[in-house]
């Protein structure tokens, strides 16, 4: 039986997501580090989890560790997001019903169907990404780094994209 659509985790195609949100840009050095704060926020207020694969990873850089439901993985060349994404929904077996894929890309939502998970357009996920308009006043607040390790992390991430 699959879990209620509010707690089913996701697989994300992080570089296709961007391309589709409201205020991120993939010309931002900084793009992945935003994208992963707005769905660490998603997946607290959900009880969700998500796993988001982004091309392009530095050769040699380490696993990124789950925080607030999301686990970040950065694909190093000559692999690519969408490769990884296949070889997951491959892993999880009798489990991808239980997962939704979100991505616009005709061959990653093709393989995900193929496989048996559902899938959500990066568009239609981006719209719930956004803070409902019912507190316009109120911006969202990201969760609060989990300690010393995650900031240690996150000042790593970012001083990987300023070189």
């Amino acid at each position: 039986m699959a879990s209620p659509v509010g707690r089913m985790p996701y697989l994300i195609d992080g570089h296709n997501l961007i391309g589709r949100m409201h205020g991120l840009s993939l010309e931002d050095p900084d793009d992945e580090a935003k994208l992963l704060l707005r769905l660490r926020a998603f997946c607290a207020r959900e009880g969700s989890t998500a796993a988001v694969y982004f091309d392009g990873a530095i050769v040699g850089s380490r696993p990124q560790p789950p925080q607030s439901g999301v686990t970040a993985h950065f694909v190093a060349p000559p692999e690519t997001a969408d490769g990884a994404i296949a070889r997951q929904l491959k892993r999880l077996g009798r489990q991808t019903p239980n997962w939704t894929v979100v991505s616009s890309d005709a061959a990653v939502a093709s393989e995900a169907r193929r496989r048996g998970a559902r899938v959500e357009s990066s568009e239609s996920f981006a719209r719930r990404l956004t803070p409902s308009a019912a507190s316009p006043t109120e911006p969202e607040k990201p969760p609060a780094p989990s300690g010393p390790d995650e900031i240690a992390d996150w000042e790593a991430l970012f001083r990987r994209k300023a070189d």
